[in-house]
């Protein structure tokens, strides 16, 4: 029986070099882009997701090495890896995990990357433990922390749990990037596709300070006639 390669031997394997040219676009990788000097094999998620099942038991250093790296599929199966380890483990090792996440934020340090894996970690984890940590990341300087910290909560939000979304959303109304306007307008979205009156109360308060992106973000789901209304208590801003 041959052993597996190492995973960042089959991620290359499995490069596109054509599909990554448009995930260094798509991505903004380019010089003062958010994702400056990220760099893509162009492995398709659903490929990356399949490793995961190979190499899910990758020793801790093994899981750094492949985290701590510019390529960003190397990046994406080590946080799917600490995902899958993370939802089957023990306490101890979820713990572990856990420590692992957030001792890595550096390099967790693109939309997509944050979306599919800091709910299932970040959010699980802190779910029946003190939450602080959220707001510290909140008021971090880098936007990695602070998207972080407003996508944990999804895990809170299937809950039926709100608080904290709420609060994270009211702090974040100042932040000066779009990626957390979305960020967070998805999570008040989300609010409302399970309690409309929780979201429409908080949007009554705040839509008229709101960034726009943030905005049209949680009203999607509505009504035109709604949609129109909030748009027009809201404040000028991009789109």
């Amino acid at each position: 029986m041959h052993a597996s390669p190492s995973p960042q031997a089959a991620l290359r394997a499995l490069a596109d070099p054509r599909r990554a040219e448009g995930l260094h676009r798509f991505f903004k990788t380019g010089p003062g882009e958010y994702a400056e000097g990220d760099v893509f094999l162009g492995v398709p998620v659903p490929v990356v997701r399949k490793l995961v099942r190979t190499y899910e038991n990758l020793a801790y250093a093994d899981i750094q090495k492949l985290l701590r790296t510019v390529v960003h599929e190397q990046r994406l199966l080590a946080l799917l890896i600490v995902v899958r380890r993370y939802q089957r483990g023990d306490e101890r090792e979820r713990a572990a995990l856990y420590r692992l996440y957030t001792r890595h934020f550096r390099w967790i340090n693109n939309w997509d990357l944050i979306d599919v894996t800091a709910e299932h970690v970040v959010g699980a984890h802190l779910f029946e433990r003190d939450r602080a940590p959220l707001f510290r990341w909140a008021a971090a300087r880098s936007v990695w922390p602070r998207r972080i910290a407003v996508m944990a909560t999804f895990h809170f939000i299937k809950r039926g749990d709100y608080a904290d979304t709420l609060q994270l959303a009211e702090r974040l109304m100042g932040d000066p990037h779009d990626l957390i306007h979305k960020a967070t307008g998805w999570m008040l979205r989300e609010i409302g596709n399970r309690d409309r009156p929780v979201e429409q109360a908080f949007l009554d308060i705040h839509a008229a300070r709101m960034p726009r992106p943030m905005l049209r973000y949680a009203i999607e789901k509505f009504s035109p006639d709604e949609r129109q209304y909030f748009l027009r208590a809201g404040r000028d801003g991009s789109s």
